[in-house]
């Protein structure tokens, strides 16, 4: 593979890539698992045109580690990082959610996520609203765009992450002011539940904390409030503006 190839992970990524701009889709990596998205996938690319190669589990951990869903696209070299952008999400941006038990305050996170193009979801399973039809309303379809996995320890989850080469943030209002702090890389952002926030465990997996320091009499924002200024912080610094 060549190093500087930019991909695209996962089944609503890669779906996306190959619906709204083929022309700028290299070849499209899939596992050999036979499954409905694999079928759908294979037939988007025989309808475009778009070279389909066979690869093992081994190869797309190598690309991502844990959120490929068995998927990968390589874009075209003259297919700009804004380009894309507009179109796919950015691979190498993830998020990371625990103990968000209000389903609308789920949904709203979610189409957060989908807008500032968010590659994958990480739902810690044990504590959080399950995927419902209220989380997919109050997302306004933008959870069926997402990749979103239930994990069963977000500790773990991020040192997986971190073995990949992402950078982990957590979000607290002890943290320091998100825009001091470099988002672009390969890049984790943890947010914590309604009441207590990120646990002390995931905490100490994060590399540095992230906050937005309050200028009003409030003590803090709605998660999905402040997940909506922390991630359009880090695509603004991501995309250069």
């Amino acid at each position: 593979m060549v190093a500087s190839a930019m991909f695209v992970y996962g089944f609503h990524p890669v779906r996306e890539a190959l619906r709204r701009r083929p022309e700028g889709v290299r070849r499209v990596l899939v596992s050999r698992r036979a499954d409905r998205r694999r079928h759908e996938i294979e037939t988007l690319c025989r309808r475009h045109d778009v070279q389909l190669d066979e690869a093992t589990g081994a190869e797309l951990d190598r690309l991502a580690p844990g959120s490929h869903n068995g998927l990968a696209a390589e874009l075209l070299p003259e297919v700009t990082a804004e380009a894309a952008g507009a179109t796919v999400t950015d691979p190498d941006l993830v998020v990371l959610l625990e103990d968000i038990q209000d389903p609308r305050n789920l949904g709203a996170l979610l189409r957060v996520c989908e807008g500032a193009g968010v590659a994958s979801v990480l739902l810690r399973d044990r504590g959080s609203a399950p995927l419902s039809a209220t989380v997919t309303r109050t997302s306004a379809g933008a959870a069926e765009w997402l990749d979103v996995q239930r994990v069963p320890n977000a500790a773990n989850e991020l040192e997986r992450l971190k073995e990949a080469g992402f950078w982990v943030y957590g979000a607290a209002a002890e943290g320091e002011p998100v825009w001091q702090v470099d988002l672009t890389g390969k890049v984790a952002l943890c947010f914590g539940g309604e009441e207590k926030g990120l646990r002390s465990l995931t905490r100490k997996r994060c590399d540095r904390l992230v906050a937005l320091p309050m200028a009003g009499r409030v003590e803090s924002l709605n998660v999905a409030t402040a997940a909506a200024a922390i991630l359009f912080e880090a695509r603004r610094q991501r995309t250069g503006r």
